[in-house]
């Protein structure tokens, strides 16, 4: 049976609050840390906000705890295809499709994944030679009766020699360059406050240059890069937490306010747009209810009771033993918190004065 917590998550992921849902399935997880269901759930809120190497780590935790959970391979591989790792994603889905073996996204993606990792690997079918002439560009023709020259021919603009592509947290944003094979000497990486720029100068074959103008100013000295077998991995530290919605700076993109993450999570929960009704935020009421039931003036045995109840609260565990064995031997009539005083004895009943203490039999 789902708990309140992972009821509020489903809940708040179907309105489209992601941020919300993550939040409350990291409270589920805190009660229920052996859960493999709430980490594979809390890896989709991940996608969703494009916490890609999160969503990675949450379904890794699923698949550790739940080893038969399909859903949970499939959401490893959905975050490595962004994250452009496509030997990981494709050896995930195969693992899911063993699990599950009349779901055909695993087959879908398995072969979107095959064509990319034959993309990088320049494996891809040679062009033949009728598609070798559609990619010519006819620019004029003459009229050979005059003795002119013929149609005059130049060959299509030639394509970027190597593929980038861009995903960000919160405090960066990474760049990936798919070149395979590239020695480190021959890669040079400069970054300015708002400019990146990549060279690429490998014996035989082409020079490559990259120097975008970023969508948001970054801090050079924290930026770094690794050259690996099949790509270059740019690491670009931002100089504001906000969110890209491109790599580069174009005048119709906004950047957005900066948003003070700490404070918003520390005052209150984000509120949220949205076309169905609103929701009941239940921290703020029981925060509210709390604090009334702190501030409400009792009288008489009530007040006594809360004051008693205040004490035990805020007891070491000796007193709070100290308390129980007194009241109990002693029939309600003594309350102590010394537990080296009532520890050592049995705690005799003290009635008020002008009564006198009976002992009933049943």
């Amino acid at each position: 049976m789902a708990s309140a917590l992972e009821t509020k998550a489903k809940e708040a992921f179907i309105d489209d609050h992601f941020e919300l849902a993550l939040h409350f399935y990291s409270q589920a997880i805190e009660q229920n840390p052996n859960q493999a269901e709430l980490y594979a759930d809390r890896a989709q809120a991940n996608i969703k906000l494009n916490n890609l190497p999160e969503a990675v780590a949450d379904a890794n935790k699923a698949i550790e705890l739940d080893p038969s959970m399909s859903k949970a391979y499939l959401r490893k591989a959905t975050a490595c295809m962004k994250l452009e790792e496509y030997q990981t994603a494709k050896a995930a889905l195969e693992a899911g499709a063993a699990l599950a073996p009349g779901e055909s996204r695993f087959s879908k993606l398995i072969k979107e994944c095959e064509e990319r990792i034959a993309a990088e690997t320049g494996e891809l079918p040679m062009q033949t030679q009728e598609e070798v002439t559609t990619n010519v560009v006819p620019v004029k023709e003459l009229s050979s009766d005059k003795g002119l020259p013929g149609p005059v021919t130049v060959a299509a603009q030639a394509k970027p020699s190597y593929r980038h592509e861009f995903f960000q947290k919160p405090e960066e944003v990474v760049v990936t360059i798919f070149a395979k094979g590239i020695p480190r000497e021959c890669v040079e990486v400069n970054y300015g406050e708002q400019i990146l720029s990549v060279a690429i100068n490998a014996p035989g074959k082409a020079a490559y240059h990259f120097q975008p103008r970023l969508f948001g100013k970054i801090i050079p000295d924290k930026c770094r890069y690794d050259v690996l077998a099949t790509k270059i991995e740019i690491r670009l530290a931002k100089a504001e937490p906000v969110h890209w919605t491109s790599l580069e700076y174009s005048r119709e993109a906004v950047v957005p306010q900066r948003i003070n993450v700490s404070s918003v999570a520390a005052n209150q929960r984000p509120a949220y747009p949205s076309s169905k009704p609103k929701r009941v935020d239940w921290d703020k009421i029981e925060a509210q209810v709390k604090k009334e039931e702190k501030d409400e003036q009792l009288d008489g045995d009530a007040a006594l009771n809360k004051f008693f109840r205040n004490i035990y609260q805020d007891a070491d565990e000796d007193a709070r033993r100290a308390m129980q064995k007194s009241f109990v031997e002693s029939n309600g009539t003594v309350l102590s918190t010394n537990w080296k005083e009532v520890g050592v004895k049995k705690v005799e009943g003290s009635p008020p004065d002008g009564m006198e203490l009976k002992k009933w039999e049943y």
